[in-house]
């Protein structure tokens, strides 16, 4: 009774579904019959738009193949790609898979640390619950990464000797709870905010593949770690979390409040200045035009300076050469004579 059918699946198979607006109704907290067909419109068009992508695909290449050759889209294939092995290498499901194993030695009852570290990571989801719509995506990546790198070495220096075993403990509660505000959830809620709807089942089939692999990966070698590292065996991921801050505080977009459409023109005026072939593709121009077009315009206007200082510049008439032919003063009409003038004299004054 709680779980409501999907009204873009209903719509999907009928535009006219009573069913899809009532849901919508319910689920927006809508009033008015006139704000449920706004919504539902919204639905059916970008239904229609996505149907129409799907058919301009169809007896092309692979869909995967598709999503990495769309060099619009690849940076934010490759931020996918990047966060979902963070989230594995960064080594939190060799805590949840062998945390007996590892705080055995640290604390009297191996078990009391799995149990301590399995509720503080019930309330660290809730708290990024309460982080994730206040908080921008990059952010929390940031702080994640930072936050699960410091513990990390805190866990390091405490197996050492150089710290209590409580502060190996606290270190990976720490590091747990730096988990869930941002490694844990944003990679997978990152990838519907990045692609188009076209892109976004692909690209979600893609994270997923990867983030498993990882996930074998670490499940298999840790054990490993663990006996050959001993105490260092934390290091490894230490780098990972390094690593993946720098590339989230220099290449990670800020999804939050953007669409897919607004992050590739941002994508376009960050690489607006990069130089091919010693060519400014972009440069500061305001209008963007072709390069060529522009190149032959600067150079015409170049040529015709030079030849208005040259005096040879065709200005599209010819200018006057000759003299003006002088003209004579019969060719001007003579004034009549006037009574005084015949007379000889003066007029006759009163």
């Amino acid at each position: 009774p709680f779980l409501l059918e999907s009204p873009r699946w209903l719509l999907g198979r009928d535009p006219e579904s009573r069913k899809a607006r009532f849901i919508i109704k319910k689920l927006r907290g809508l009033r008015y019959d006139q704000e449920v067909e706004t919504e539902v419109s919204h639905f059916v068009v970008a239904s229609e738009k996505q149907h129409m992508d799907t058919e301009d695909r169809v007896n092309s290449q692979s869909a995967v193949m598709e999503l990495f050759s769309d060099k619009s889209v690849r940076p934010f294939v490759v931020a996918a790609i990047v966060l979902q092995m963070a989230q594995q290498f960064c080594g939190i499901n060799a805590v949840f898979y062998y945390s007996t194993m590892f705080f055995d030695g640290v604390i009297d009852n191996p078990q009391v640390g799995t149990t301590i570290v399995g509720a503080v990571n019930v309330v660290a989801t809730w708290v990024a619950l309460l982080l994730m719509d206040s908080c921008g995506r990059k952010t929390l990546i940031l702080w994640s990464s930072a936050g699960m790198f410091i513990s990390c070495i805190a866990i390091v220096l405490s197996l050492l000797g150089f710290f209590s075993n409580m502060v190996a403990l606290g270190g990976v509660n720490a590091y747990v709870s730096f988990f869930e505000i941002g490694l844990g959830p944003i990679p997978w809620l990152i990838v519907a905010e990045m692609f188009e709807a076209k892109y976004v089942a692909t690209a979600m089939s893609v994270s997923c593949q990867v983030n498993w692999s990882c996930n074998f990966i670490i499940g298999l070698a840790f054990p490993y770690m663990n006996k050959y590292l001993g105490p260092y065996s934390f290091g490894p991921f230490a780098l990972v979390l390094l690593l993946t801050f720098i590339f989230a505080a220099f290449e990670l977009p800020e999804t939050q409040g953007t669409t897919p459409e607004e992050l590739q023109a941002e994508l376009v005026r960050r690489n607006s200045n990069v130089v091919y072939h010693n060519i400014d593709i972009e440069g500061n121009y305001n209008v963007p035009l072709d390069v060529e077009w522009r190149m032959a315009m600067e150079q015409l206007k170049l040529e015709e300076e030079d030849a208005m200082k040259k005096g040879s510049y065709n200005y599209g008439f010819q200018p006057m050469t000759q003299s003006a032919p002088r003209i004579s003063q019969a060719s001007f009409p003579q004034e009549p004579t006037t009574w005084a003038s015949s007379m000889g004299t003066s007029p006759p004054t009163r």
